[in-house]
């Protein structure tokens, strides 16, 4: 961690009256990255550098992680909120539009800006975590996927998930990435023990959870999705525990530009697990 922090700025800006954390590299057109649960800007240590190369990359705390602000307010965790951070980043770093690049709870706002700001990026890139319209539709329809989204129900509850995630020093944080991860030797103990100081920071993990709280009316309510135009990459890890790959079938009906690629024998935490292949399809993409 203190390796990776050498020569990275860290940064603040106010964005929808909130006090946000990045981390950033780089100059040229705007490469902005939205993390996910239980993560932060530390995900993308493995991209980073890579792109900084020739864009600058800005890799945010989103609003209740880390060193970001944490409303205490459930509600301040709606996806319009999220949307607006997002904006209001773009804007506040100077630029009118970016390559926005997303994973997990990330991917979900991504989307989301996508179509409420198509004007504002440039391409997207969506890793594990499907179309919404997919998403919704497995949620009510696809008992598989209702299974390995139970922790969503779970998390529903007061105070109980945020009692047993920080129990015996935050060891289910570490665990989430440990135990679901293929290939046993990608996370270091400085790695975990990393996630789990950001996950104890004062008030981050009823903020983290409150995410999911403001999921179900979002996410169950029907909603036309046009044909989205922004030109459209999605990776997708195909040992995915928490998301199943049959939620990517179809995604081409919902984008008309869109590209997708599998990486076997890769969890979840596709772009620390398999960084190179990522960084190469997501370098092959963006030269088109």
């Amino acid at each position: 961690m203190s390796e990776l922090n050498h020569d990275l700025k860290h940064e603040y800006l106010v964005s929808n009256r909130i006090r946000l954390h990045y981390v950033t590299q780089g100059k040229g057109p705007l490469m902005l990255m939205l993390h996910g649960f239980p993560e932060f800007w530390y995900s993308w240590r493995s991209q980073i550098w890579e792109f900084a190369q020739d864009h600058k990359v800005v890799a945010l705390d989103l609003r209740g992680y880390n060193k970001s602000d944490k409303p205490q307010d459930i509600k301040a965790y709606a996806i319009a909120e999220l949307v607006k951070d997002v904006k209001d980043v773009i804007t506040g770093l100077g630029y009118a539009r970016c390559i926005l690049v997303g994973h997990d709870w990330g991917g979900a706002i991504a989307w989301n800006v996508a179509y409420a700001h198509p004007e504002m990026l440039d391409k997207l890139i969506v890793m594990n975590l499907p179309h919404p319209a997919k998403f919704s539709e497995a949620l009510r329809s696809n008992p598989q996927q209702m299974l390995r989204s139970w922790y969503t129900v779970f998390f529903q509850l007061p105070w109980l998930p945020e009692f047993l995630l920080q129990l015996n020093g935050y060891q289910a944080i570490s665990n989430a990435f440990r135990d679901f991860v293929i290939d046993k030797n990608v996370f270091t103990t400085q790695d975990l023990e990393a996630y789990k100081k950001a996950a104890a920071a004062p008030g981050a993990l009823t903020a983290m959870v409150n995410y999911y709280r403001n999921i179900f009316p979002q996410i169950l309510l029907p909603r036309d999705w046009d044909v989205l135009e922004v030109p459209t990459l999605m990776i997708w890890g195909e040992n995915d525990k928490f998301l199943g790959k049959e939620l990517t079938y179809e995604t081409q009906d919902y984008v008309k530009n869109f590209q997708l690629q599998y990486i076997p024998n890769c969890s979840h935490w596709v772009q620390q697990e398999k960084p190179d292949l990522v960084n190469q399809y997501m370098r092959e993409f963006l030269s088109l």
